[in-house]
């Protein structure tokens, strides 16, 4: 394409080896189903891998700087894991795997891929803290926003953004940092690492009460002197394109153009979409490119242009790839380069992608009640 790279790509083949095995669900007869042919685990390889393979096969490849990933060290897992959560993974791994938390799995060699995970995120907070790239997207496996201080959770082992926050905090010095989460998944594991911290604004979209169940409630805004610094805007199932339109221009936007922090850090999972199994919101491709040039016109305004997007969740193997392309690709400054299969079939002319309904309407206003307090200006 002729030009300098304008955003970088944090990515590894090892990352495609973690394996956390077969979906399990309970039957009578088997744990696994009944059919000869198991289903891959939803956290499997397939996303991140063909979301690589879209950004070869697109030609964008020139326009990302690559950014290798480094395996996080003992004293970086426990700027926020507890050692004795850190000596029992260890232990886990030692012995060939196992389930380190509620729907954690490891695999032969997952700790390693873990650290190398958790550590591709850093990788991504230096790159752009060092300059000249200003956006940076952390292609990552596993994912990481569920791992609680001691355990892990919903397929995240180490808690990926959390330790790069903290990274950003006590290696380059910040005071402000956001960190935004729009996977359909509350991110309960980042909320827990800063809860009672007013130096990590975290802010997550997601679908109410889906999972972890009882995380993510609107009135959920901190303790101690972190009050306020968590903003949580749980959407009602069936919530589309318009309705988080309407969350980031009434709620998101405003709130962190206020708090101007220094560095921005996306937890990035692409399970809202219209395709996805494990959430019901319908977002479509479009959304997700719009989110991201609304975080890069935030950071440009309020953090030197600093943005780091990690991949988390996202279940769809046929659509989720072309929603995390449409990330990366805004990232590079690039439009236009794959077409949504979704808009190009007319599947996203629906009321939910131009309409926020009464339901949604009632959310909004009880997640702007919550944090007006906190934040004057929502006061207007």
């Amino acid at each position: 394409m002729g030009h300098e790279p304008v955003a970088g790509q944090v990515f590894s083949h090892r990352y495609l080896q973690h394996n956390p095995g077969f979906l399990q669900i309970a039957t009578p007869n088997s744990l696994v189903g009944p059919w000869v042919d198991s289903d891959l685990h939803p956290s499997n390889h397939r996303l991140v891998m063909r979301t690589q393979q879209l950004v070869d096969l697109s030609g964008l490849a020139p326009r990302l700087a690559e950014i290798a990933p480094r395996p996080v060290t003992d004293d970086e897992i426990l700027a926020y894991h507890s050692p004795d959560y850190l000596d029992r993974i260890t232990a886990l791994d030692a012995a060939g795997g196992g389930e380190a938390g509620d729907g954690a799995l490891m695999g032969p060699g997952s700790l390693a891929i873990a650290r190398l995970s958790a550590g591709g995120v850093i990788a991504a907070v230096d790159a752009v803290m060092a300059g000249p790239t200003r956006r940076v997207f952390a292609n990552v496996r596993p994912p990481g926003h569920h791992a609680m201080r001691d355990r892990g959770m919903g397929y995240c082992i180490l808690g990926n953004v959390a330790i790069a926050a903290h990274h950003a905090r006590r290696v380059h010095g910040l005071s402000r940092v956001l960190v935004l989460d729009w996977d359909v998944h509350h991110g309960n594991g980042t909320q827990d690492a800063f809860i009672d911290d007013p130096g990590v604004l975290f802010v997550s979209v997601h679908q109410d009460d889906h999972y972890p169940a009882g995380w993510g409630a609107a009135g959920d805004v901190g303790v101690g002197e972190g009050t306020g610094y968590t903003v949580n805007l749980p959407l009602p199932a069936g919530s589309g394109n318009a309705t988080y339109r309407a969350a980031f221009d009434r709620v998101v936007t405003p709130i962190v153009a206020s708090y101007a922090p220094e560095l921005i850090i996306v937890s990035a999972g692409q399970d809202a979409s219209i395709r996805d199994s494990n959430g019901r919101m319908y977002l479509t491709v479009d959304s997700f490119r719009w989110m991201t040039q609304a975080v890069i016109d935030l950071a440009d305004a309020t953090a030197g242009g600093r943005l780091v997007v990690a991949q988390e969740g996202g279940y769809s193997e046929s659509y989720g790839p072309y929603c995390t392309f449409a990330v990366i690709a805004t990232l590079a400054g690039e439009t236009g380069l794959i077409e949504d299969p979704i808009a190009a079939r007319g599947f996203d002319r629906n009321t939910t992608s131009t309409q926020v309904n009464a339901a949604a309407e009632a959310a909004l206003g009880a997640i702007v009640a919550a944090q007006r307090d906190y934040w004057p200006v929502l006061r207007g």
